[in-house]
């Protein structure tokens, strides 16, 4: 027996889940393996759960892959096969129990299992847990066990070539992506094998944990809990569901308890050989009051403590707890009133909600480097922005059990996607058969959880058969249609509504929703704005107006690139790479055209930037691109907020914004706020404030300026807007106006204020649209009602008097943390703080500065000091790049 093999066993875990001699024996096997390639060229200890790409860094064959240019360095990882070996001692009280399985959660992703010398089984999908018994074939002494990965590339690519009747299209991704081909032949993240945010890094390894589980009598595999509500008799009851497997068949009583509603049942029932489903109702007692559980924003997030007892003949056979939150969840499509089409919006508990919030990828190209205090100050990040939802897409992966229960801890609902996107997908038995189990499973997985309120099919699938991204001829179109019936609505949807009666299906995002099922599930024009959620992406019209995007039910992805920061990008580039016209930036760049798009969009309303000093020119070109999204974004995701009350041309009533994308999976540009490392971007700063629960809103209608006052409250306020006109030269208002205090209903968006740009600024001193720009908020008899807003009479490229502000700033130390206090001699738009490496966020950032003074503070996620925050500042304004 190995070293390695030894601390495999005293690692392992003993459960005892059945008394009276009936026990339960698991066996970790996770921890210290080998690892070989096919030739025995590469020999290493691996860690489990894990992949090869992550062993062989920690063992010193291969450098960060981020670095640089390794992911087409280390392109031959991925075309090797690869193979995990443990041994571990035989037990006789292992090799004494009735049933032995060895249990997989995550194998990525083709592979035979071989237990001393003998094959057990072969997994072929990411996304599925495996068992397989081995009662038989363990022995005294020591067991080898063998887990041999195929390439994924290779046979995603034999799986094409086998697959003879008709292409299923694409090929190969762009050649810009730098990436591999045939990945929709295989069960895997689709994004591994590169996407246009992210890196080419086919994984392969065991990338959830191995047990060894040994049963007399049965084990619980899983317990669900869904919480149903009969609306006519105001009366919960929550749906448990046991997953068991059986020896033989086994008579018992399950007693289901949550003490703190004085709710408790027994049930008799019988347990059949093999793994069943068992599903048992719990009526909650009627008198007892049910707290409920609430998106952020909106109310708390309490949970209940359900108990599970199984028993025979009067002795406690299986026990299991687990938290149960009660919540209703609908998707209204209904019509509406002066508008062709049906409307789209979420209920919970009663209530429409406004979705606001982001997309979410995968955290890292590598699982197994994703600890939990990522997921959660991801998350964190994500509430403390002010959002509400986000969607989890369907080119990653299902995520781990720990980032759902942080969202139901958190209030965050969760708009979540099957693994499937931005392609065909074949339809071979086996495949359909792989799919169906892992769409069980994941079901099985997920549905207790009350963050995710809606099950998505695919990403944009529908949209890329119904508007022919592929080139499919017209002829063959049926056969692809029928391909996408059968995945979609015959086996996942049917599996959905079989196992989850609780939340709504969406067959693919963007949809129609209702009306693309009418049109026989892929709709003539998916992207209807009359119609569900849209995807919207425009590049080259000019992001500042507002008449450029489209007035949607709900708005699921839109986005702009932009570069993170220097000290983001530093650790993975050298001092050769620090120019926006370098190779490695070039490398990095996965869309087509990118770089230049981001500058051009820039150049529309802000000079680029000049410095002669190479470093400073690239600093404050990532700092630029900044800037635009964040801008941009704005100005987008503002229009979608003001759109949700009211119907203008027969589109409108917006419900939902979630931008693209939330967090990177590594150093590059990309459409994210949040930079590869947490580090927030200046976009992830602007939404604190255009997702905030009250938001002024201020935009140009035909030389009018309008405002709106947005309330994702429940109750009615009573507001007025407050504009302050300023100089681009001075940090004095010229003046101030007030509109008249207007109500403003929870859950609207109502104008309060119109004025003519041309007769406000004549009533203001000698303010021109190029010498003068807006400030406004809103406020109620008490004051001011959330943030303080912009609106630029002119772009910035053209403000006449702006001047070099000279900000300086002193940092300070208290009780409540690190303060830096800035002090301006000029109006100062997109200030920027930046303390390089020192993780951590400011209270506020990219502002524009229209005080002599301000103070904002920041939070540090490690250890600092005065000293390193005041060395490591840095501090830029828009007149500081040219």
């Amino acid at each position: 027996m190995t070293p390695c093999g030894r601390c495999i066993w005293v690692l392992g875990v003993l459960l005892c889940l059945f008394l009276s001699g009936l026990c339960s024996v698991t066996f970790s096997l996770n921890g210290k393996w080998s690892l070989s390639n096919s030739n025995g060229s590469v020999w290493l200890p691996a860690e489990v759960p894990g992949c090869v790409h992550s062993a062989l860094q920690e063992q010193g064959y291969i450098q960060d892959p981020y670095f640089r240019f390794n992911d087409v360095s280390y392109r031959w990882i991925a075309f090797d096969n690869w193979t995990y070996t443990t041994t571990f001692p035989g037990s006789t009280q292992l090799r004494t129990k009735q049933k032995v399985l060895l249990v997989f959660d995550g194998v990525d992703t083709v592979a035979s299992i071989w237990l001393n010398g003998m094959v057990v089984g072969e997994t072929d999908n990411m996304f599925r847990r495996y068992d397989f018994p081995v009662g038989d074939l363990l022995k005294d002494g020591d067991n080898v066990l063998k887990v041999s990965l195929m390439s994924p590339v290779v046979y995603a690519s034999e799986r094409r070539k086998a697959h003879s009747a008709y292409r299923v299209p694409p090929e190969c991704p762009p050649d810009v992506q730098k990436g591999e081909c045939h990945v929709n032949f295989i069960r895997k993240e689709q994004s591994s094998f590169s996407w246009d945010w992210g890196p080419s890094f086919p994984t392969t390894g065991l990338w959830k944990g191995v047990r060894l589980e040994a049963f007399d009598v049965l084990q619980l595999i899983q317990v669900s809990s869904v919480p149903l509500h009969n609306f006519s008799l105001s009366q919960w009851r929550v749906q448990v569901e046991l997953l068991i497997d059986a020896v033989q068949t086994t008579n018992g009583q399950i007693m289901l308890s949550i003490p703190e509603l004085d709710s408790e049942q027994m049930f008799q029932t019988q347990f059949l050989p093999g793994k069943t489903k068992n599903s048992f109702t719990l009526h909650i007692n009627t008198s007892s009051q049910v707290k409920l559980w609430w998106p952020n924003g909106h109310g708390d997030q309490p949970f209940y403590h359900l108990t599970v007892g199984g028993f025979q003949n009067g002795v406690l056979i299986l026990k299991a707890e687990s938290k149960v939150y009660f919540r209703t969840v609908e998707l209204v499509q209904e019509p509406i009133g002066g508008s062709p089409g049906l409307s789209f919006y979420f209920r919970i508990n009663g209530k429409a909600i406004f979705l606001k919030g982001s997309n979410w990828i995968p955290a890292h190209s590598f699982q197994d480097q994703v600890p939990p205090a990522v997921l959660r100050n991801l998350l964190q990040s994500a509430v403390d922005a002010s959002m509400n939802a986000l969607r989890v897409w369907g080119g990653g992966v299902y995520e781990e059990d720990i980032f759902y229960s942080i969202c139901d801890e958190m209030g965050i609902m969760v708009w979540q996607d099957f693994m499937f996107a931005c392609a065909m997908y074949p339809t071979e038995d086996d495949f359909i058969q792989t799919v169906r189990e892992e769409v069980i499973q994941q079901v099985r997985r997920l549905k207790s959880h009350p963050s995710i309120i809606v099950w998505s099919g695919n990403n944009e699938n529908e949209a890329a058969l119904a508007t022919d991204w592929f080139g499919i001829p017209v002829s063959q179109r049926p056969t692809y249609l029928k391909d996408y019936v059968t995945l979609y609505v015959n086996n996942i949807r049917a599996i959905v509504q079989e196992e989850d009666q609780s939340r709504p299906f969406l067959v693919s995002s963007p949809t129609n929703g209702a009306e693309s099922e009418q049109e026989g599930w892929v709709a003539a024009n998916p992207y209807d704005p009359h119609y569900g959620d849209t995807h919207f992406y425009s590049y080259t019209l000019d992001c500042w107006d507002w008449r450029t995007f489209p007035r949607t039910r709900f708005a699921s992805e839109y986005g702009f690139q932009s570069w993170p920061s220097f000290s983001t990008l530093q650790p993975v580039s050298i001092q050769e790479d620090w120019s926006y016209n370098s190779n490695f930036t070039s490398h990095r760049q996965h869309h087509e055209d990118g770089n230049q798009q981001m500058l051009l969009q820039a150049a529309l309303h802000f000079h680029l930037p000049n410095s002669t000093e190479p470093l400073k020119r690239f600093t404050d070109t990532l700092y630029i691109t900044q800037v635009m999204q964040a801008q941009c974004v704005k100005t987008q995701t503002e229009f979608y907020r003001r759109s949700r009350s009211e119907i203008i041309g027969g589109k409108g009533g917006t419900m939902g914004a979630l931008y693209w994308q939330l967090n990177d999976v590594w150093q590059a540009p990309s459409w994210s706020s949040i930079e590869f490392g947490g580090k927030w971007k200046m976009l992830h700063y602007f939404a604190q404030n255009f997702f905030a629960a009250v938001l002024p809103v201020g935009f140009e209608d035909d030389d009018t300026l309008v405002i709106y006052a947005v309330s994702d409250l429940s109750h009615q306020l009573t507001l007025r807007a407050v504009v302050s006109v300023y100089s681009w030269s001075d940090l004095d208002p010229v003046c101030t106006l007030k509109s008249d205090l207007l109500p403003v209903p929870g859950g609207s968006a109502v104008a309060i204020l119109k004025r003519p740009i041309t007769a406000l600024l004549a009533g203001c001193g000698h303010c021109t649209r190029l010498s003068c720009l807006l400030a406004f908020h809103l406020e109620d008899s008490g004051g001011q009602q959330g943030p303080t807003n912009h609106h630029f009479l002119c772009s910035p490229r053209d403000a006449q008097g702006l001047q070099r502000p000279n900000i300086t700033a002193m940092v300070q130390q208290d009780k409540s943390g690190y303060s830096v206090t800035l002090h301006s001699a000029s109006v100062a738009p997109f200030v920027w703080l930046d303390v390089g490496n020192i993780p951590g966020r400011f209270s506020s950032n990219g502002f524009l500065m229209l005080t002599r003074n301000r103070t904002v503070s920041f939070t540090a996620w490690r250890n600092t000091s005065v000293a390193e925050l005041s060395r490591s500042l840095t501090i830029t304004s828009l007149r500081d790049v040219y």
